[in-house]
């Protein structure tokens, strides 16, 4: 129901009772999703060419994962903090600056190698739960509105897999367990992988009604 008012306000022009709502926040997280499994797909394809290549694609793949959380930010954080333009370019430009500064920090040789996967995987949950500042004043702003109270669900649903999928990650279970029984099927980066996947679609969700809520909303009741 929720997609379907969003397909049918942007047939309308997007108009709404807050005039045209922008629709480039939620197409970013799309394209920012995309071009990170897009990366994910080309690291695991072509990153066994040679060892120079096995470098670059794996870096490439690490900024591809930034870039999804990154703009997995914008439009929550623009919907909600719609009306509070100042706040809104606070979080988005916090958030995109620590992404830049993860890229740079994920460039150098030595964090691409195993013995960092731990840090790799702390750091980027740490980037994904600095959410939580811009989630509490979200709340705080809107705690009587439902649709904040449903995107926070979906949100929770969002954290929880991509949690999961990043513990996966680093124990590196099941094939610990019974080395080779899970070389074509089973694999924990395959299992990662899934969780990304239903991570990013529960975001979607939110995304769809953060959308519908302003569709609907005034400033005036902010």
């Amino acid at each position: 129901m929720v997609h379907k008012n969003v397909i049918r306000s942007e047939a309308r022009g997007g108009s709404s009772r807050l005039g045209a709502v922008p629709r480039w926040p939620w197409l970013v997280f799309l394209v920012g999703s995309m071009l990170c499994l897009l990366c994910s797909t080309l690291s695991h394809l072509l990153a066994c060419h040679s060892h120079k290549l096995n470098l670059f694609f794996w870096r490439l793949d690490y900024a591809g994962i930034t870039l999804m959380i990154v703009s997995s930010f914008v439009p929550p954080i623009y919907y909600i903090f719609l009306c509070q333009p100042l706040w809104r370019l606070f979080y988005i430009s916090s958030i995109t600056t620590l992404g830049l500064l993860a890229v740079l920090t994920l460039l150098a040789p030595g964090l691409s190698t195993a013995r960092f996967r731990p840090f790799r995987a702390a750091l980027f949950l740490a980037m994904g739960f600095s959410g939580l500042v811009p989630a509490a004043h979200a709340l705080w702003l809107n705690w009587d509105q439902p649709h904040c109270l449903v995107t926070l669900a979906y949100e929770v649903a969002m954290a929880l897999f991509y949690a999961a999928g990043a513990g996966f990650y680093v124990s590196r279970v099941p094939e610990r367990w019974k080395p080779g029984a899970f070389d074509i099927a089973g694999h924990s980066h395959q299992i990662f992988h899934v969780l990304v996947v239903a991570g990013a679609l529960a975001h979607y969700g939110a995304t769809l009604v953060l959308l519908d809520w302003r569709d609907r909303a005034t400033c005036l009741h902010m």
